[in-house]
């Protein structure tokens, strides 16, 4: 049954792989709208879905028509455009004090550091332009509005239809080449895992820094072999990439905020749910 006096959601980039995920997580239960900027096919007619082109359209005016309780930020594109969409989020924020913003950052804030794994409060390092712009968004947002916000890192996020299993699959049916790194250490975690997990923090209302990854790590390479193993019998031609001669972390890990256990993942079960066999031999059929 929808809650839909208590909460008013807004999903920036609904139309992508985790945004999609999330709406359909919460749809049930909340007033939910969501935004897309190219699909006009699949979203055009949807009433709750609203076009939004990052650079092209008035942030503001969604907003303003929306009036949202909440907005889950899972914007792609251009970094200077989606530092300017924040900043207008930030400063709604603050002209609506009931308002929250939940903005989903990435492990990769953390891609400069290697020696360990990172939890929620280490200090972040980054080396890559788009960790980078993460730490920019995030120390933007917990210096102005620190108290309506709640910051979401995200490590590999995988599952059936994830970008990266597709990529794995085509690979193997092309005998193409796929990417591996075997000296990085890395935690990851699924779609579906992260939806429930927004689910309860909206419940129950909480804010700071979240680490929505897996409890333990695996190694890069043996991840997808392992993955390739379940899939079926083919591989692709896996090509080792090293950036260090020893091993090396890109791992985030829940330490000081920690969900309730039934809200916790493994890898071996990210490795189930991205090689379900029923799921399988439909998408090979189409």
């Amino acid at each position: 049954m929808k809650q839909a006096s208590k909460h008013r959601i807004l999903i920036l980039g609904a139309s992508g792989f985790i945004g999609r995920t999330i709406f359909r997580e919460l749809d049930s239960y909340f007033e939910v709208y969501g935004t897309y900027c190219t699909n006009e096919v699949e979203y055009g007619d949807n009433q709750v879905y609203y076009k939004f082109c990052l650079g092209h359209f008035d942030l503001n005016d969604l907003l303003n028509s929306i009036q949202p309780t909440i907005v889950i930020s899972s914007l792609r594109g251009d970094f200077k455009k989606q530092f300017d969409a924040h900043k207008t989020l930030f400063e709604y924020a603050l002209a609506n004090h009931n308002f929250k913003l939940i903005y989903l950052s990435s492990a990769s804030v953390f891609d400069g550091k290697f020696d360990l794994p990172s939890y929620e409060y280490d200090r972040p390092i980054a080396e890559s332009n788009y960790g980078k712009f993460k730490i920019s968004v995030e120390k933007m947002l917990l210096e102005n509005i620190p108290a309506q916000t709640t910051i979401l890192r995200l490590p590999m996020v995988l599952g059936i239809n994830s970008p990266r299993i597709v990529q794995l699959r085509n690979s193997i049916k092309i005998n193409a080449e796929f990417d591996v790194f075997p000296n990085l250490i890395i935690s990851i975690t699924t779609a579906s895992k992260i939806a429930q997990q927004i689910h309860y923090i909206i419940n129950r209302q909480l804010d700071g820094i979240y680490h929505l990854a897996s409890n333990d790590m695996v190694h890069h390479e043996d991840l997808f072999r392992e993955i390739t193993s379940k899939l079926g019998d083919n591989s692709p031609i896996f090509k080792s990439v090293y950036r260090r001669n020893d091993d090396s972390y890109l791992a985030i890990l829940p330490k000081k905020n920690k969900l309730p256990a039934v809200y916790k993942i493994s890898v071996s079960e990210v490795i189930d749910e991205s090689t379900l066999k029923d799921e399988i031999i439909t998408l090979k059929n189409n």
